[in-house]
């Protein structure tokens, strides 16, 4: 079957590009190669998406997959190895079977940034872990670390002060760069240590973690803070290292044109955190899969 359209990803611009693509009646399908949702699925408490004060990032993805199929949506489980164009068609090499469409939407996103630091691989896991939601619990009234200064570290770590003992957040620099509002809730918070202007330089334990070493970045000084688990938020990696035929930036992310989101492959376009740009959020995310799938019917148009 060759497709209108497929999108590569089940996160929230993949999701949004699908409900405006079956909309305009195209005929598509959503590729994913492990679970509908995406990242944010991970996330704890959404409290920024227009419309919903305070929902999990579960929930959130439920609602807009149950959109989805209520529109009948098709959902094939694979990964995709690489995307050639073969003139008419765009061709998807996946692991069980290759795939054709007149255009293709990626919505891949991102996975964590690691520290690559002593330690962290060993312990994956077993103490270290980038989500709070997932493994927060198994640390109830124990002390922890979070390492990070953004928006996805203030509020993994405000999601923790509620469950463990002791939260030590650390941060490279002496300010944090989260919102404000996130800032002043984890100010608040009364089982919050602060260390900033620290790195961390290596995760220590035995057969689980036991501590964590970290370095003063102007003296140079180290210390070892007794926690047993390690939450890194330090940003992502776009999961675009199968592209092989079209351009990115020197992180990896997929240079789009700003007003149709098409890569540097005619009629192959890009939305969500995978792509170039500044904001990487949920709101974002749905504004471009609205974009991209809307730019993907006119490109069909025009070639017909």
């Amino acid at each position: 079957m060759i497709y209108d359209a497929i999108i590569i990803g089940g996160g929230p611009a993949g999701l949004s590009a699908a409900i405006y693509a079956l909309r305009a009646r195209l005929n598509i399908v959503l590729i994913e190669k492990m679970a509908v949702g995406g990242q944010i699925a991970l996330t704890d408490n959404i409290e920024n998406y227009p419309g919903f004060p305070s929902l999990s990032g579960v929930e959130l993805m439920q609602k807009f997959e149950e959109h989805a199929k209520g529109l009948g949506l098709q959902i094939i489980y694979d990964e995709i190895k690489d995307i050639t164009d073969d003139g008419e068609y765009k061709t998807l090499r996946g692991v069980n079977e290759n795939y054709q469409a007149k255009t293709v939407i990626i919505t891949v996103g991102a996975s964590p940034k690691r520290l690559n630091i002593p330690g962290e691989r060993e312990f994956t896991g077993r103490g270290v872990s980038y989500c709070a939601t997932c493994d927060g619990p198994f640390f109830k009234d124990q002390d922890i670390a979070v390492v990070g200064g953004g928006d996805a570290a203030l509020k993994e770590a405000n999601y923790l002060t509620k469950i463990v003992k002791s939260v030590t957040l650390i941060h490279r620099r002496k300010e944090f760069r989260a919102e404000k509002i996130i800032q002043e809730r984890l100010h608040n918070a009364k089982n919050v240590i602060m260390q900033l202007e620290h790195i961390p330089v290596s995760i220590n334990g035995d057969k689980t973690v036991e501590s964590i070493t970290i370095e003063n970045v102007k003296t140079k000084e180290r210390k070892t803070v007794p926690v047993k688990g390690v939450f890194i938020f330090i940003g992502i990696n776009p999961q675009t290292s199968f592209l092989k035929n079209i351009e990115k930036d020197e992180r990896g992310f997929i240079k789009t044109d700003p007003y149709t989101l098409m890569t540097s492959m005619p009629g192959v376009f890009c939305a969500g955190d995978a792509h170039s740009k500044k904001l990487l959020q949920v709101a974002t995310a749905v504004g471009e899969g609205a974009l991209a799938a809307t730019a993907a019917e006119e490109f069909i148009c025009d070639v017909c």
